[in-house]
C-alpha cells in the first residue's frame, strides 16, 4: 500500500478540530451545539446554498467504510 505525504495545513486543520472535540469531552451532542451556537452567531459569514434547504429526501446514507 502506497504512504500517503503528510500535508501540514490538513494536519493542523485536524489538530485544531482535536483539541475543539476534547473541550467537549469528543460528546458529539455537545459539539453539534457548539457548531450550532457558532453558526447562529456568525451566519452572517456562511455561504448558503443557492438551492436553500436540502430536504431529507435529497440526503445520502452515511455508510462506513472498511
Amino acid at each position: 500500500m502506497k504512504q500517503i505525504e503528510s500535508d501540514p495545513v490538513i494536519d493542523e486543520v485536524r489538530e485544531v478540530r482535536h483539541r475543539i472535540s476534547a473541550r467537549f469531552d469528543h460528546d458529539p451532542h455537545r459539539l453539534v451545539a457548539y457548531y450550532m451556537e457558532l453558526q447562529k452567531q456568525f451566519g452572517d459569514r456562511l455561504i448558503r446554498s443557492p438551492r436553500g434547504t436540502v430536504e431529507p429526501s435529497e440526503t445520502r446514507e452515511w455508510v462506513p467504510r472498511g
